[in-house]
């Protein structure tokens, strides 16, 4: 068979002929930065394959895991995704792109699986709760900054959160649609704020390679409890962020690894009426968000 023009040839010899014949071949790739990805990829997976002498059983169940992963990847679940966090791959590519660039702690996190678009508009100060959801109040004031300090005022916030029981309303149909949720604008001071329930944690589905990789290393699926914030405005990179309980006994060993210490919310316990009157115990939180200056842009949902 005839070479394309321009393509260099190397007949392999040995194994160390491999990465180089690799590297050559993609090295002609038109896009500066997909060709430098590219020759990261080869180089790690070689040398991985290379450090632990990866052998001809563990390869065919490596790439039947890994098909797997898709297998699983359908409109309701992504496993993909969700291996990603359980690697702390997820967390780790966060921590690397904000906090000007992994140089200082950041309130930027996760999306998670289970953010959607067109949240109802609502009223800040108003309720996200829209089906009964017994738990205890929780009273949420936020603010938006910029990096200097300055109130951020317009920005387009979307926030989501699982049930006192542990479900997000996908999950659970005794909750009405869009339960929990809403999509607030900042004032001229930067501010927003809502009633709601103070969330549980949850687990993750352990059914597929997530749950396998969790047995053998002895972990738990949960967890902490957290509210889901999403914050976009022209001339700022997009904060998606999660604010998790301190009251948390999963705290320090989430299965996603999505804890930091930035994003440990002051959630304060009161007894006596809420603002709203209600009866017994109730929570506030106090939040401030910082955006950094960036594009603008809202993520795909990872499910539908």
């Amino acid at each position: 068979m005839a070479r394309k023009t321009g393509e260099t040839a190397m007949i392999i010899k040995t194994q160390e002929d491999v990465t180089p014949a690799v590297l050559e071949a993609y090295s002609k790739i038109d896009d500066p930065r997909l060709r430098e990805i590219i020759a990261a990829l080869v180089k790690h997976l070689h040398g991985f394959a290379r450090e632990v002498h990866l052998t001809e059983e563990e390869f065919e169940k490596a790439v039947q895991y890994v098909t797997k992963l898709g297998q699983m990847t359908d409109s309701k679940h992504n496993e993909t995704v969700l291996m990603s966090g359980s690697l702390g791959f997820s967390a780790l590519i966060c921590l690397l792109n904000n906090g000007n660039n992994g140089q200082t702690e950041t309130t930027a996190n996760l999306l998670g699986p289970f953010w959607r678009l067109n949240s109802p508009r609502t009223e800040n100060g108003a309720s996200i709760i829209r089906s009964p959801t017994p738990g205890p109040a929780l009273f949420v004031d936020c603010t938006v900054k910029d990096t200097k300090g300055n109130p951020i005022a317009g920005a387009e916030v979307d926030v989501w959160h699982s049930s006192p029981e542990g479900f997000y309303e996908q999950q659970d149909p005794k909750q009405a649609d869009m339960n929990l949720r809403g999509k607030f604008t900042t004032d001229a001071k930067g501010h927003f704020g809502f009633r709601s329930v103070k969330p549980a944690g949850y687990p993750i589905p352990i059914e597929g390679p997530v749950g396998d990789l969790l047995r053998v290393a002895h972990r738990h699926n949960y967890r902490p409890a957290h509210l889901h914030f999403l914050i976009f405005k022209e001339g700022f990179k997009t904060l998606v962020s999660q604010i998790y309980t301190p009251d948390d006994d999963k705290l320090e060993t989430d299965a996603q690894f999505g804890v930091t210490r930035a994003l440990i919310g002051d959630y304060v316990r009161h007894d006596g009426p809420s603002p709203t009157g209600e009866p017994g115990e109730w929570y506030s939180l106090d939040q401030t968000f910082v955006m950094e200056p960036g594009k603008s842009r809202l993520p795909k949902p990872p499910i539908q």
